[in-house]
């Protein structure tokens, strides 16, 4: 190993190519241009997050226009113009990113587990028909996405180290 090598330890970190707001109250589009979603455009809730810090009150209060967002240096970060304070990390939005998911994305998860309409809406606790909103047109609200998500865990193959299909549990 020369002193020119690079090292690669982990998961490459978030950048962002591009950033413009999306229609929603705080909704951005975001394209990737390096880390686990690289290539794909994504549509991410940022209210999570402008609602949870003092610092994003100027954006909340429509003191700085949220359609001011713009890249960060080097595409990790997205900020406003008027304060840059105002910033939210790449690897935050992606985690907000992960979290959502399209009607494309439900409609898999309901064949990959072969969950019939009833039979998902058992498992999520909500009505027959907002299921099959969500597999056509609805918007798919945070929790349910990340409910989605759980049930994949839960309800996919067993991982190595499982019993019956039963996530073991260590002690720490």
């Amino acid at each position: 190993m020369s002193a020119d090598d690079i090292v690669t330890v982990g998961r490459a970190l978030p950048k962002l190519s591009s950033v413009a707001p999306a229609g929603g109250a705080f909704d951005v589009a975001v394209t990737w241009a390096a880390g686990d979603r690289i290539g794909r455009t994504d549509r991410v809730d940022l209210a999570p997050v402008i609602f949870t810090y003092k610092v994003f009150r100027p954006l909340r209060d429509g003191a700085i226009p949220f359609g001011a967002v713009r890249l960060g240096p080097w595409g990790g970060s997205i900020v406003w113009d008027g304060d840059e304070d105002l910033d939210i990390g790449a690897e935050t939005i992606e985690d907000l990113a992960a979290a959502s998911m399209t009607n494309a994305e439900f409609a898999d998860f309901l064949r990959r587990n072969r969950l019939t309409l009833d039979a998902a809406a058992a498992q999520l606790g909500i009505a027959r028909r907002r299921v099959a909103y969500f597999a056509k047109d609805r918007e798919i609200p945070r929790y349910i996405a990340l409910a989605c998500r759980q049930l994949d865990r839960m309800l996919g193959p067993p991982m190595p180290g499982d019993v019956a299909g039963h996530a073991s549990v260590s002690a720490a």
